[in-house]
């Protein structure tokens, strides 16, 4: 495993929508690993692909009750609302409060390329839409009610 640079705002990668992934092999469970790495050397509970440079639809996430990893994910239900402010790797020292499902259903494959499907709640919910936006160049901040904050 590596640490991995943290792409941050400004660069266009940020900006681009991610390519599927096709190829369930080596070479991807090596970026997993590195961004679970990353993720946690930065105390993150989630980093999505473009977040170190590679335009993939791949994102891990841990909010504290163990790491998941999503490839290809898919929102497939959302519940209610939340208003909570949201930070992010890629946009260091900066927060601001967006308006995000209270509840999300995501199905994704593993690894491996096996569908599963995870439903959360909360930060988790908010770390789900957070995450899968960065998959479609779409950063928190242009989600922010009110003005960005440090």
């Amino acid at each position: 495993m590596a640490l991995r640079k943290v792409v941050e705002i400004g660069d266009p990668i940020l900006n681009k929508k991610c390519r599927p992934i096709e190829k369930f092999d080596d070479k991807l469970a090596t970026l997993i690993d590195d961004m679970f790495e990353t993720m946690y050397a930065a105390n993150g509970v989630g980093l999505a692909g473009p977040q170190v440079g590679m335009l993939k639809r791949v994102v891990v996430i841990d909010v504290g009750d163990g790491p998941m990893e999503l490839v290809n994910p898919e929102i497939v239900m959302t519940q209610g609302e939340q208003r909570v402010s949201e930070g992010c790797l890629s946009v260091p020292g900066k927060y601001g409060v967006c308006s995000r499902p209270a509840k999300v259903q995501v199905k994704a494959q593993d690894r491996n390329g096996k569908w599963q499907v995870f439903t959360g709640e909360d930060l988790k919910a908010r770390c789900f839409c957070h995450e899968i936006d960065h998959l479609d160049g779409i950063l928190f901040t242009s989600k922010v009610i009110g003005k960005l904050e440090e």
